[in-house]
């Protein structure tokens, strides 16, 4: 057996292991961000930061087009939620279990409904690899990553977006189509919401209200 064929196998010996422990680690807190940095800036994409940037244009745009559609009591009668700027300071969001809302602002496409509410499913907040992770456990389309630390008023979450019967989530960075940024905030007591400027997808912005499971 040459050299060169002794050093491949080796390789692909130790390369083994790694590969095992990042498919699991996938598996059990959805989208890996296999960064030691602390700051999101250091791991956020262009296109997300621009996304943040924008999150209150966003956010007035989706309104705008929800109000204009007809859906102005729907959005009253949300309150906080939906109101732009009531985040509350001391957005560090717990960990455990929670039931977790989606509402969609403003459709992309010609058509298509420009206020959808969706019933709570299941969202599961934790602490792996030293970072917090935030992961939607149900629903068609389950958003899931790891929350970093912002300002006194704001945390960042980073991460990918999972749809259907997927079982793994894809690396952030991967796609970005799948890549998600958004801000956690808290609007009152034991509520907080996540805020999803111009995803993908379907709407302008997404706002999943999080409030802690029963």
């Amino acid at each position: 057996m040459t050299i060169a064929r002794r050093f491949a196998l080796l390789l692909t010996a130790l390369l083994l292991p790694a590969c095992a422990s990042v498919n699991r680690q996938l598996d059990r807190e959805g989208a890996l961000i296999d960064s030691p940095a602390r700051d999101w800036r250091e791991v956020a994409t262009a296109q997300d930061g621009d996304r943040l940037r924008q999150w209150r244009s966003a956010f007035v745009e989706g309104l705008h087009a929800a109000r204009v559609s007809g859906a102005g009591t729907k959005i009253d009668a949300e309150g906080a939620l939906l109101a732009p700027d009531a985040a509350l300071p001391g957005a560090a969001l717990p960990d455990g279990d929670y039931a977790c809302r989606t509402i969609k602002l403003g459709a992309k496409n010609p058509g298509a409904p420009d206020f959808l509410a969706y019933p709570a499913f299941r969202c599961r907040v934790g602490a792996g690899r030293g970072r917090q992770s935030l992961a939607k456990t149900t629903g068609s389309q389950r958003p899931v990553g790891r929350i970093f630390p912002g300002d006194a008023m704001r945390s960042v979450f980073l991460g990918t977006l999972m749809l259907g019967d997927e079982g793994r989530a894809m690396q952030y960075g991967g796609d970005p189509d799948r890549d998600m940024a958004g801000f956690v905030e808290r609007i009152g007591p034991a509520r907080w919401r996540l805020i999803v400027p111009r995803p993908a997808f379907e709407s302008m912005i997404d706002v999943i209200e999080l409030v802690p499971a029963r």
